[in-house]
């Protein structure tokens, strides 16, 4: 049971969040940061986070709650996992050190309070992407170049995504 516990202890919230990223800085830890749905864990994702969590020493997962994922549109009955089991399954995995939900249609205020050295999205986004209402536009780029932070893009595994692998049933 002690194992599923450290599993738990990763789901934070917000103001622990900003605790734990001021903490990493003061000892020279690289804060790397990722949003998604992570609705139902695939290779893809596996593959994506492990890449972004190599970033740097400390990866932040932020995972929109069970509304915004609603509201950003996403094909049939989704989410098809409620919020909590993502939020476990993510936490559960090695190489992510942290777990946020949020609520907002953006991670942007997540972002910018936890100031995180990486911003990491899949290749789907584009770097350098300016104009914020470009669905490739990654959220938080303008604000991390202020206190010195990069975005980063990683290549998506071919094959799979949540909507591929659910239009297969």
């Amino acid at each position: 049971m002690k194992r599923f516990e450290h599993v738990h202890s990763k789901i934070i919230n917000v103001s622990q969040a900003i605790q734990r990223a001021e903490a990493y800085r003061l000892v020279c830890e690289k804060v790397v940061f990722t949003n998604g749905c992570f609705d139902l864990l695939h290779l893809g994702h596996v593959t994506y986070l492990a890449q972004a969590a190599s970033l740097g020493n400390k990866l932040f997962v932020a995972i929109n709650d069970d509304v915004s994922v609603r509201a950003l549109g996403k094909e049939g009955n989704r989410p098809v996992n409620e919020e909590m089991a993502r939020l476990l399954v993510i936490a559960s995995l090695g190489f992510v050190d942290h777990v946020v939900l949020f609520s907002e249609p953006t991670p942007l205020q997540l972002i910018e309070v936890i100031k995180p050295d990486y911003i990491v999205k899949g290749a789907d986004y584009d770097a350098n992407v300016l104009d914020r209402k470009d669905k490739r536009y990654i959220v938080g780029k303008h604000e991390a170049s202020a206190w010195g932070g990069k975005v980063q893009t990683l290549p998506l595994v071919e094959g799979y995504s949540t909507t591929s692998l659910l239009s297969k049933r």
